[in-house]
């Protein structure tokens, strides 16, 4: 608003010369003043709770978009709370296999006999040998293709 454009009522305000509060007024508002700033202070900080102090902080924190933020880490929190509560309750250690029973590997060799019978196998005892591998000679020679 520029200078021109101030209504009559602002014009005949600003005219009118500065006056001074009595002397005894100005000492009693200031004297009140003192005496109330202690207490609005320490009233804010007692009233406060621990959550809406949080809060304040957060909001200050987050201010461009303090929604945003909040939906951004209530949805970590619940990744968070999915991924423990799917978690494997197993222990986590190798459990050590025990070696069979003799009588498990007993009945496992009559079932192969009797497979070997019903196939029609002349040589029954080769179900019961295991089966070596022997190795074939290996040789320590690079051999590179050229393509």
């Amino acid at each position: 608003m520029r200078m021109n454009d101030m209504d009559p009522f602002e014009q005949r305000l600003k005219r009118q010369p500065l006056r001074q509060a009595p002397a005894d007024w100005r000492e009693e508002i200031l004297t009140m003043a003192r005496e109330a700033q202690p207490l609005r202070q320490t009233a804010t900080v007692q009233g406060d709770s621990l959550f809406s102090v949080l809060n304040r902080r957060l909001a200050s924190l987050l201010w461009p978009h303090p929604v945003a933020w909040g939906g951004l880490a209530a949805v970590w929190v619940l990744i968070f709370a999915a991924h423990f509560s799917i978690e494997d309750k197993a222990p986590v250690m190798a459990e050590k296999a025990l070696p069979p029973s003799p009588e498990v590997v007993a009945e496992l060799r009559q079932q192969q006999r009797m497979l070997a019978e019903l196939i029609g196998v002349s040589d029954a005892s080769d179900a019961d040998r295991p089966k070596v591998l022997v190795p074939a000679p290996r040789s320590e020679r690079v051999v590179i293709l050229n393509a």
